[in-house]
């Protein structure tokens, strides 16, 4: 009998013959309403190296893949390949109706040992526009679907037992540079099939979090922090809009 998997990694061989291969440390490269990055940003941690491959785009929708292999500073996150939309940001909290999303990914493969989230890393600041992780960050945001081999996200558990978007969460806090880290963690294992509206998890925060309505969305990123290990990350499709 194939899976659902199998069929789609067979469709994945053939569609990346043609596909947008990335193998620079920071290449980037447009795809469609999105920008795929690699951003190896923390490789001087360890030892390895990783590709990412966009395999095609559709209206708001995007499919790419990433692949890697790192070794040493398992504490350490050695990347953040992601990919960033181009059109849902600059609009200020207090404005924002609705953030529907959509996420559909799966491990091909993957070591043993892995450790290495799948994450949403949303930033937040005091003007329309700024680069994320950068003075005009006021706010990183994560939503860690998965998150395998024992890693924590930046502080210490703020709250347990959340519930939005009919999944539960434990929320991480704490500060990183200047601006400050809300990590809300699955409780619920690995969600590979992710629907929500991102604005339930913004409320969220201006309700028990002392988070301003009258930040920014600045950026909407999602990909995958690898520590250590290795695995074929597919990301059969994602999507994001705003209203």
């Amino acid at each position: 009998m194939f899976s659902l998997s199998s069929v789609f990694v067979g469709l994945l061989c053939v569609a990346t013959a043609s596909a947008q291969l990335i193998t620079g440390a920071f290449t980037c490269e447009a795809a469609g309403e999105y920008t795929l990055c690699q951003n190896l940003w923390g490789a001087a941690a360890g030892v390895g190296g990783q590709n990412s491959t966009l395999i095609s785009t559709s209206g708001n929708e995007v499919s790419w893949m990433t692949n890697w292999t790192w070794a040493n500073g398992p504490n350490n996150v050695k990347s953040y390949a992601n990919v960033e939309s181009s059109t849902v940001k600059g609009a200020q909290l207090s404005n924002i109706t609705s953030v529907p999303t959509a996420w559909n990914w799966t491990y091909a493969t993957k070591s043993s040992d892995i450790r290495a989230d799948v994450s949403y890393d949303i930033w937040l600041g005091t003007t329309p526009d700024g680069t994320p992780a950068t003075t005009a960050s006021s706010y990183e945001i994560m939503i860690w679907l998965s998150g395998l081999g024992g890693i924590q996200p930046v502080g210490s558990v703020n709250t347990s037992g959340i519930q939005i978007g009919g999944h539960n969460w434990t929320l991480w806090s704490g500060p990183n540079a200047n601006w400050e880290v809300f990590s809300f963690v699955s409780a619920d294992g690995d969600i590979t099939s992710f629907t929500s509206d991102l604005n339930d998890f913004f409320e969220y925060l201006v309700a028990n979090q002392g988070v301003s309505t009258s930040q920014f969305l600045q950026a909407i990123q999602t990909g995958t922090e690898p520590f250590v290990g290795s695995a074929d990350l597919i990301i059969e499709s994602f999507s994001v809009s705003l209203s």
